[in-house]
């Protein structure tokens, strides 16, 4: 029974990494392109 709930927890756990990373990528690029706007009227 406990090797079948590991699995299932594994890529729950993969699945939520993957949606940080994309999340943070996200904020990543926003800030650049806003950093880039910034910097592009001075």
């Amino acid at each position: 029974m406990s090797n079948h709930k590991k699995p299932s927890s594994e890529e729950n756990l993969k699945g939520t990494l993957l949606a940080t990373f994309g999340v943070g990528l996200v904020i990543i690029i926003f800030w650049v392109l806003a950093f880039d706007l910034y910097t592009g009227r001075f």
